[in-house]
C-alpha cells in the first residue's frame, strides 16, 4: 500500500511554498508565471499544461497550490449530505453507465415519495443540511413526479437544502410536462428547490458524446439547461467525467467553455471533475480502446490546469473522494483543491460502475483526513458559507448509517499515524 506522506507537522496557516519555475520547461513556466500574475490563461496554454510531465507537472501542481491559498488559505471544505437515488430504472442506454436498469430486471427500484421524505427525515436527524436527489429516468414515471419529490421533503423536513435533478433529469421532466424549460425550473424553485447538479455533462463535444450517450442529451442542451436554471435563480455545480475516450484537448476546451458560462451567468458554485469508473462500465467492458479510468498523473493535471484556468471565476475545485479514492483525493488538497464534497450518507451511482471506496465518510473521518494534510476542516453548506471551522475541536462521533467493520473504514490508511483526538 501506498502511504501519503506524514505532513501532521505542517503548520495549517503556512502559506504554500513558491513553485519552482526555473526548473520547469521555458513554455511551461512562462505559461504558470502569467497564471501567477493573476492573468488568464487561454485553452491553447491550458492544453499545453495538460501535457505537464516531471518537473513541469511538480511545477503546476506547486502553481495550482498557491492559487488555491490565494482563495481559501489554509481551509478545506466539505458538506454534510446524503445522496438520494430514487430510481435507477432507466432506458437513455448511457453506453458508460452501470447504474442504470431495466423495469423487470432484479435489483430494479422507484423509491415511493414517502421513503424518499423519510430518508431526507433521517439524513437531517444525522446532521446533513443538504440532500442530494437524482435518478434514472423512468419511463413511467409523470411529468409531476420531480416536483412531487420536492414538495414531499420540504412537507416533511422544511429547513434542508434540496439539491437535485441533473439536466438530464430536467430535460425529461421539461418534456413530459409539456412546459419550457424555464417554466419547468420556475415551479420547481417554488416548490423548494434549492440548486442542481451540473452532472451529466460527461465531456461537451459531441463527437465524445455520441459514445458515452449516443448524444441523447447534447452539449447544447445542456448547456441551453444550466444557463436557463441559473437565469431563473437556481446555482448549479460544473462537472466533467474524464479518462474514457476523451483527450486532453477535450479537458481544455470543456473547462474553458465552462468558464465562458460562468462569465455569462455567474451560476456555478464549484468545479467538479469525476473520473471515469471502468470496472463494471459497460463501455469498458464492450470497446478495447476505452481507457481504464485516468491515471494519477491525469488526476494532477485535471484539478491543477482546472485551478488555473478557473482561477477567479470558479473558485472551489472539489476533489471527488468516491472516485479518488479518500488517499487520492486527499492528495489533491495539494495540486489545487479546496473542497472534499460530501460525506453522502449512500451513494449508489459509482458503486454501480464498480467504486471501490464505499459509501460514506462520516463529518469526524472527513475532518481526520483534511487535517493529516495540513489543512483546517470547514463545514459548509450548498452555497459555500461557511458553518463551522473544526480548528480546535473535531465533529461528533456519527457511526456511519451503513454499518461496516474497522477494516472497511474509508481512512484506514491514516492509522500508521497517531493523531490525538481533538
Amino acid at each position: 500500500m501506498i502511504h501519503p506522506e506524514p505532513q501532521f507537522d505542517i503548520p495549517p496557516s503556512a502559506q504554500p511554498a513558491s513553485p519552482n519555475l526555473a526548473d520547469a520547461s521555458p513554455e511551461f513556466g512562462a505559461i504558470l508565471e502569467r497564471a501567477l500574475d493573476g492573468r488568464e490563461i487561454s485553452e491553447a496554454e491550458g492544453l499545453a499544461l495538460f501535457g505537464a510531465e516531471g518537473r513541469d507537472l511538480d511545477a503546476l501542481t506547486a502553481t495550482a497550490d498557491v492559487i488555491r491559498h490565494r482563495h481559501s488559505g489554509p481551509n478545506v471544505s466539505f458538506v454534510v449530505t446524503r445522496n438520494i437515488n430514487f430510481t435507477n430504472v432507466c432506458y437513455m442506454g448511457c453506453r458508460f453507465c452501470g447504474f442504470a436498469k431495466h423495469r423487470e430486471d432484479d435489483g430494479a427500484e422507484l423509491l415511493s415519495l414517502e421513503e424518499v421524505a423519510a430518508r431526507a427525515r433521517q439524513a437531517e436527524d444525522r446532521g446533513a443540511t443538504e440532500v442530494c436527489i437524482q435518478g434514472g429516468l423512468h419511463p413511467d414515471i409523470p411529468g409531476d413526479h420531480y416536483r412531487n419529490i420536492v414538495r414531499a421533503i420540504k412537507a416533511e423536513v422544511p429547513d434542508i437544502h434540496i439539491h437535485a435533478f441533473s439536466p438530464f433529469e430536467i430535460w425529461y421532466g421539461h418534456k413530459k410536462r409539456r412546459m419550457s424549460v424555464e417554466a419547468f425550473l420556475e415551479d420547481l424553485k417554488a416548490q423548494g428547490l434549492g440548486t442542481i447538479p451540473g452532472t451529466a455533462a460527461e465531456i461537451l463535444d459531441t463527437e465524445v458524446r455520441k459514445r458515452l450517450t449516443r448524444n441523447k442529451l447534447s452539449a447544447e442542451q445542456w448547456l441551453s439547461i444550466v444557463k436557463a436554471a441559473h437565469r431563473v435563480g437556481l446555482r448549479s455545480t460544473a462537472t466533467i467525467m474524464y479518462g474514457h475516450v476523451d483527450a486532453p484537448r477535450h479537458w481544455a476546451a470543456h473547462i474553458a467553455l465552462l468558464r465562458e458560462i460562468q462569465k455569462e451567468t455567474g451560476g456555478f458554485t464549484e468545479f467538479v471533475p469525476l473520473g471515469f469508473v471502468h470496472y463494471d462500465s459497460p463501455l469498458y467492458r464492450s470497446e478495447s480502446d476505452v481507457r481504464p479510468g485516468p491515471t494519477r498523473d491525469d488526476n494532477l493535471r485535471m484539478h491543477a490546469v482546472a485551478r488555473i484556468m478557473l482561477a477567479g471565476w470558479i473558485d472551489n475545485i472539489q476533489a471527488s473522494w468516491p472516485k479518488l479514492g479518500p488517499q487520492g483525493a486527499q492528495q489533491l488538497l495539494h495540486a489545487g483543491a479546496n473542497d472534499m464534497g460530501g460525506t453522502l450518507m449512500n451513494e449508489s451511482i459509482t458503486r454501480a460502475a464498480g467504486g471501490r471506496f464505499g459509501q460514506e465518510m462520516t463529518p469526524r473521518e472527513m475532518a481526520r483526513l483534511i487535517r493529516a494534510a495540513g489543512r483546517i476542516p470547514v463545514q459548509r453548506d450548498t452555497g459555500y458559507n461557511t458553518l463551522t471551522v473544526y480548528d480546535t475541536h473535531d465533529p461528533a462521533d456519527t457511526p456511519p448509517l451503513v454499518s461496516r467493520t474497522t477494516t472497511q473504514s474509508p481512512i484506514r490508511f491514516l492509522d500508521q499515524f497517531t493523531e490525538p483526538a481533538r
